[in-house]
């Protein structure tokens, strides 16, 4: 979804709000947009051409642009391999495959990121406010992270199949 469409549906719903009685939504949503957008740099740079030419549909709607694909589709929800995941658009490693459980959700899940693998940011899309993830090296969008996770971190990072690749551990 284009910036356009994004001040669309957040004027659409701060009318809405209004309707309802509901200022406080409306200064909220008013307030930042929907996915802070701090003055990052990342190393990995491309033009929003090269990200096209390279990437899957899917993967360019979920890295570039912040979708998110159905909940149990990505064939990554059943790998059980030894190995890593790394993210599609540039390859970094991001998660090792001893870090993922079935949460349910329908996405693969990780009780923890490789070291400065991920950065993340406050998203106030959807009427909520999550903390997205992204690639440190790319910034592409991997999902959100949540404190509902098992031990020993008792994260959850629910991560878009389409924004990964695995990696098996050579013998």
């Amino acid at each position: 979804m284009g910036p356009k469409e994004m001040g669309q549906r957040r004027q659409f719903l701060a009318v809405l709000a209004s309707a309802c009685g509901l200022t406080p939504l409306i200064l909220w949503l008013a307030g930042s947009p929907p996915v802070e957008t701090m003055a990052e740099t990342f190393p990995v740079q491309k033009s929003d051409e090269e990200w096209r030419r390279e990437l899957t549909a899917d993967q360019y709607q979920v890295l570039r642009h912040h979708a998110t694909e159905r909940p149990f589709t990505s064939p990554l929800n059943h790998e059980k391999r030894d190995g890593t995941f790394q993210c599609a658009g540039c390859g970094r490693p991001l998660f090792d495959a001893d870090t993922k459980f079935e949460s349910g959700t329908g996405w693969p899940s990780f009780w923890r990121p490789l070291d400065r693998a991920v950065g993340t940011r406050v998203d106030r899309s959807l009427l909520m406010v999550r903390i997205e993830v992204h690639c440190a090296d790319c910034g592409g969008h991997l999902g959100h992270v949540f404190d509902d996770g098992p031990a020993p971190t008792g994260m959850r990072y629910c991560m878009n199949g389409a924004a990964l690749k695995f990696a098996p551990k050579q013998a």
